[in-house]
């Protein structure tokens, strides 16, 4: 199999405002149970969730979804009934711009870059072999029935996304999930198919010759204004605390020097093993930080058009373009070139 996309976040921790919340509210309400219960322990106020300017954080969201599935776990759909309800339009600016991307693949790549403007949990690939494309979901640091709650609604979120990109039901031809069924058999109209259980991954399928499909709102300059809003809410978001801020602040720098973890720590004044157990700690390592500061950074200087590739690599402390256009690669999807002749 061959990587075509992943989730440029490398875990779920990350802050999100209260969309998501706000409509597993209306969920739980339809439901039955009153928003009281819903926020119990998570910190939320009632008001909070009519703040759309709100940020919370994820581990909040986790606390509602937990509370929900204590009140209503006996649904073996309830993830994926509450993953139909996430549509384009819940992720606001995010999700238009996926809209009017070219391509189901462009948009797919679009939303694995800017990853932490959605409001998922599951950590997705997207990997392709011969005709089939498959979507590959990972959730670290979670069990029990919030994780089959979790997993379920993301997968279903993507479905309904999918199908509204598309102007059409999604095609999925095979949906996979490690969990037992629990009666939760048959097919799911959010789905497509009838979801196979108890199996060593979590996926869904379809035919890899979707993701050349051009969109119907396709539209390259609303999806350019679109990515440069984007990069401002992810860069806010990512303004960290505690010692993952700190490196950060040093990693940014244009001098040609390369930055190494050695030389971090001893400019924090604490040891390599100390720096990594840190940034342990804020779910984060130095590579991760490396890389989320060199790509910004690139972004920048390519994005003016007055360095070349090679310019731009020198400042990045690279030894050879050729690594730092590997790296940008892997980061983006796309060369240097091909990013720099797109903001032309």
């Amino acid at each position: 199999m061959s990587l075509f996309a992943a989730a440029s976040a490398r875990h779920w921790d990350f802050p999100r405002n209260t969309a998501s919340v706000m409509l597993l509210a209306d969920y739980a309400a339809e439901n039955g149970m009153d928003v009281a219960e819903l926020i119990a322990g998570t910190g939320l106020r009632p008001a909070d969730l009519g703040d759309p300017a709100r940020t919370i954080n994820a581990r909040q969201e986790l606390g509602v979804a937990t509370n929900l599935v204590n009140k209503l776990g006996s649904n073996p759909q309830l993830g994926l009934d509450a993953g139909a309800r996430y549509r384009v339009a819940t992720f606001g600016i995010f999700g238009y711009a996926c809209l009017t991307s070219p391509t189901l693949g462009e948009a797919t790549r679009f939303a694995m870059r800017y990853y932490e403007l959605s409001f998922a949990f599951c950590l997705p690939q997207v990997l392709v072999e011969g005709h089939t494309a498959t979507l590959r979901f990972e959730l670290p640091d979670i069990s029990g029935p919030v994780a089959r709650f979790l997993v379920q609604r993301d997968v279903a979120a993507i479905a309904t996304v999918i199908a509204d990109l598309l102007g059409r039901p999604v095609p999925f031809d095979e949906v996979t999930f490690t969990f037992p069924a629990e009666g939760a058999e048959g097919v799911h109209p959010a789905l497509g198919v009838a979801a196979t259980y108890e199996q060593p991954e979590n996926t869904a399928s379809f035919d890899a010759a979707m993701l050349d499909r051009r969109l119907p709102q396709a539209n390259p300059i609303t999806v350019a204004m679109c990515e440069s809003q984007c990069r401002a809410l992810v860069n806010r978001h990512r303004v960290r605390i505690g010692v993952a801020s700190q490196v950060r602040e040093r990693l940014v720098s244009l001098d040609g020097q390369p930055r190494t973890i050695t030389t971090v720590a001893q400019s924090l004044a604490m040891s390599e093993r100390t720096l990594r157990r840190r940034l342990t700690e804020e779910h984060v390592t130095f590579r991760e930080l490396l890389d989320e500061v060199h790509y910004a950074l690139a972004q920048e200087m390519l994005a003016t058009g007055a360095l070349s590739v090679d310019d731009v690599a020198v400042r990045l402390g690279y030894a050879e373009a050729s690594s730092f256009i590997t790296a940008f690669k892997r980061w983006s999807g796309t060369t240097p070139a091909r990013f720099s002749r797109g903001r032309g």
